[in-house]
């Protein structure tokens, strides 16, 4: 027997009520409560603290004595990452514990904001290379320097020297405001517009280790430059400050917020404000208390300042911006103008005082103590007290006269640093990779070197024919520490299918990235192509193939990432 129908007067039923909404753990609207492990030890003990424990304790007691929050976590606010254990495969990385994976040696990061170093700061991080880190050491795309096999009981000896001569590795690494990108050429240059050597200065003194600063969601960097080549790839970092001139207002700075590459690439956008030279530290801590408040911590993946944005829009977040933090508006203001010239200042160029600086290229940013003792060796012996680092992995010697310009040349080019480099040897970047990282997959120093040999040697007959360079950057996990989505060719480090169906060593392959640059008007990211890998081992085919192919397919002075955007699959393979 069938139940009766229901009757056709029968109330409605209720609608369900919406699910609340998970909590993002922004201070400013969810409260302060940590949703997460990382938000809960940045809570229990600020991680600047920890310094006191690494000189009163871990350094006499040694490696097995650091508590895990400390070593996993607050010993990056001061520089230290552990290093990668040698001999783990690539194929183990996400399998392993953190505790698997790290060796008890440290990776030591010198912050350098600005790039700027002295002579004598370079030699005490030549000293400190060579005699607590094996004589290691790379110019990372930072502006920073890099060490490994650091000891713990080693590091207040490290702290106190360079110290002594005015650098840091406060807030090298953590989520904090991270070192400031200014122009390598910052103050000397003679086409510079503006010099933000003063803003980089005071935002130094103002806020590096400022315990209100040193708890935002996740790292935030900052950049500024006066130069036209727009030299501190301003696209991809949280905040910006770039030349521009506003037709009543003179010279001061756009501002851009908001960019970031890793897993989820996207790139900064304008406020449109102008902001006056001496407006900058602070709207530099505005934007900052801005995520510190608002930026979510719920989960790390989504953290960064780049998330909010995309979420609010550029729109919204300036007028927070004005009416909680600056309490006042900004002017609107232009954009800058294309980029003009080399923004890696490669090559002898013209000071504004009539002296030269030297831009030269190490191979992938791979130096050692040794060499950047003769760099100040060579700085000096032409009177030069000032080198700087470039968010391109190059070293510039400033100060030099005129007429000693090729024998500063030569000389570097001695210690194996090259003013005039070859294609790949001046594009060619690299991120640490599997050598020394512990998230890495693949090698990238040693590939990348073996890379850069071949492919000059190679492609010599058309690399002189070529319009623009072809930026060659290799990364070894997906995290994008090399830039792989704004490179013509970006390499991502995995594990893919070998001949035999084994996995070996290789990359996933972006095509067709770049930055601002005098080639390129806009940035934009690169493409993947469905199924486009290759090994390790058949790197240097894979380039010549489609440099070559760029080369003979190229629509006039078409620049590769055009005619990488331009051509059908097949063209890329």
């Amino acid at each position: 027997m069938t139940a009766p129908p229901a009757p056709t007067d029968a109330p409605p039923r209720p609608p369900r009520p919406a699910r609340a909404a998970r909590p993002n753990g922004q201070w400013a609207v969810d409260g302060t409560a940590p949703l997460n492990h990382n938000e809960q030890f940045k809570q229990d003990d600020p991680a600047l603290n920890v310094r006191r424990r690494v000189e009163e304790v871990y350094a006499r007691e040694g490696f097995g004595s650091i508590e895990p929050d400390d070593l996993r976590g607050r010993l990056r606010w001061w520089g230290l990452y552990t290093q990668r254990r040698p001999g783990i495969d690539g194929g183990r990385t996400a399998q392993l514990e953190p505790h698997e994976l790290e060796d008890e040696y440290f990776m030591l990061r010198v912050r350098v904001d600005g790039g700027a170093l002295s002579t004598e700061q370079l030699r005490v991080v030549a000293g400190i290379s060579v005699d607590f880190a094996r004589g290691t050491a790379d110019v990372s795309d930072r502006q920073n320097v890099q060490m490994h096999w650091i000891r713990i009981e080693d590091v207040p000896e490290i702290w106190r020297r360079l110290e002594a001569v005015g650098l840091q590795t406060t807030e090298a690494c953590g989520d904090c405001p991270r070192v400031i990108l200014g122009s390598p050429v910052a103050g000397v240059a003679a086409d510079e517009l503006l010099d933000p050597s003063p803003q980089v200065e005071e935002i130094q003194r103002r806020y590096v280790g400022d315990p209100e600063l040193a708890n935002l969601p996740r790292k935030f960097k900052s950049a500024i430059t006066g130069h036209p080549s727009q030299d501190v790839v301003h696209e991809i970092n949280d905040i910006s400050f770039v030349a521009t001139t506003h037709p009543e207002l003179g010279l001061g700075y756009d501002l851009f917020v908001g960019g970031g590459l890793s897993t989820n690439a996207r790139l900064a956008e304008r406020l449109g404000t102008f902001v006056r030279p001496e407006e900058v530290p602070d709207v530099w801590h505005a934007v900052v208390s801005l995520f510190r408040d608002y930026g979510y911590r719920r989960l790390r993946t989504k953290a960064r300042l780049k998330f909010l944005l995309a979420d609010w829009g550029a729109e919204r977040f300036r007028e927070v911006l004005e009416q909680e933090y600056l309490h006042r508006s900004l002017p609107d203001g232009p954009p800058p103008g294309p980029p003009v010239g080399s923004a890696d200042h490669v090559g002898v160029h013209p000071q504004k005082d009539g002296r030269r600086y030297v831009g030269v290229a190490p191979v992938v940013g791979r130096v050692s103590g040794e060499v950047l003792a003769g760099v100040a060796d060579v700085a000096e012996a032409h009177g030069s007290r000032r080198v700087r680092l470039t968010p391109h992995q190059k070293l510039v010697v400033l100060d030099v006269p005129a007429a000693e310009a090729e024998d500063v040349v030569a000389e570097l080019g001695a210690l194996g640093l090259e003013a005039r480099p070859n294609l790949f040897r001046r594009t060619t970047m690299a991120c640490t990779g599997i050598e020394f990282c512990k998230l890495a997959i693949v090698d990238t120093k040693a590939t990348a070197t073996r890379a850069v040999a071949e492919l000059d040697e190679r492609l010599a007959d058309v690399q002189r024919e070529l319009p623009a360079p072809v930026r060659l950057h290799v990364n070894g996990c997906p995290n994008s520490c090399a830039r792989i989505q704004t490179a013509d060719i970006g390499l991502k480090g995995q594990l893919v299918p070998g001949e035999d169906g084994e996995q070996v060593p290789g990359f996933q392959v972006h095509l067709g990235g770049g930055l601002a640059s005098a080639e390129r008007e806009e940035a934009g990211l690169g493409r993947t192509v469905r199924g486009l890998k290759v090994t390790a081992d058949d790197l240097v085919d894979y380039v010549e193939r489609v440099v070559r192919r760029y080369a003979a397919d190229r629509d006039g002075a078409e620049s590769f990432g055009v005619w990488a955007h331009r051509v059908e699959e097949d063209a890329l393979r």
